[in-house]
């Protein structure tokens, strides 16, 4: 979440638009105001007035899927839209809309052919995967449902259901991939056959932009590019970009090691996750990148954005 909120704010203040950040550690030079999450406090003055509220707040993915991470995370984000709804229903002058994150792991386990669309099969109830991924959807589905039981009748709600976003930065999902390619690990991860989601920074910032200012757009929103395609695919259009030929194949054992060396888990590599967006579609958002080719190479050309940038 913390580099969502750099990569938003370079994108929206890149084009003009004034940001006020919300965050444990506030640094009121920076315009980074403190809050912890959970509880109202002084922090609600600025939403008051506000155009917009955008909520990303959640306790990373990226980690081991045991109870203690497990309860964090939902705790997290239950915790913050909860709140961010209290905030909201005090305010005189409310935002107009309300942009809540989510994420497209909410969808069920799916290799396709057709992607799911917003009105696509929720998860957790697949036969055939692990029974623990139902914990992931199950927080997917609560820090939805927080957000629309708040009692904001002036303000439009969007759930912002991400796929797996790529910008250039240090320690985001490219640059892992990238990494990879580097260490000759770029091959197909357990087969290869699961489908990626994603979506260009450029793109989000882009999207987001339209839900704020298209008062039609309300509800689940998916973030994604049009074009999905396999983890095999996708690392050998990377391979191909940066002139890598090695490229060893990872079993599923391999990923388990590997998954706890990275302190993170196997489940966000092996669930595919295919998913497209109809309601950009309908409301006539044209991707700048919707080719995952045409992203590797525009990323490549910045990569990589230090943390501290």
């Amino acid at each position: 979440s913390v580099k969502k909120k750099r990569m938003l704010r370079r994108g929206l203040e890149a084009r003009g638009h004034e940001v006020v950040v919300l965050s444990r550690h506030a640094d009121p030079a920076r315009g980074i105001v403190a809050w912890d999450g959970r509880s109202l406090g002084p922090w609600v003055d600025e939403i008051d007035g506000a155009d917009a509220v955008i909520n990303l707040t959640g306790r990373s993915v990226n980690c081991r899927y045991h109870e203690a991470n497990l309860l964090e995370m939902m705790s997290s984000r239950v915790d913050s839209a909860r709140v961010v709804g209290e905030a909201i229903a005090r305010c005189e002058r409310p935002p107009a809309v309300w942009l809540q994150a989510s994420t497209a792991t909410i969808y069920a386990h799916h290799f396709g052919p057709e992607p799911h669309d917003e009105s696509g099969v929720l998860g957790g109830h697949e036969p055939d995967v692990p029974r623990y991924w139902a914990r992931s959807t199950d927080i997917a589905k609560s820090w939805e449902a927080h957000c629309l039981a708040a009692e904001t009748p002036h303000t439009r709600k969007v759930l912002l259901r991400s796929s797996y976003i790529m910008s250039a930065d240090e320690d985001g999902i490219f640059d892992v991939l990238n990494w990879l390619v580097s260490w000759g690990l770029g091959g197909p991860v357990i087969g290869g056959h699961q489908m990626i989601s994603w979506i260009h920074e450029h793109d989000l910032v882009r999207a987001i932009l339209l839900i704020i200012e298209d008062e039609r757009l309300s509800g689940p929103v998916n973030l994604a590019a049009p074009h999905p395609l396999s983890q095999g695919d996708a690392m050998r259009v990377l391979r191909e970009a940066r002139g890598v030929s090695l490229a060893l194949p990872i079993a599923h054992w391999m990923a388990k090691i590997g998954a706890v060396w990275l302190q993170t888990d196997v489940e966000l590599i092996e669930k595919s996750r295919c998913v497209v967006s109809r309601k950009l579609d309908e409301a006539g958002f044209d991707f700048a990148y919707p080719e995952w080719s045409a992203a590797v190479d525009e990323l490549l050309s910045r990569w990589p954005i230090p943390d501290a940038a």
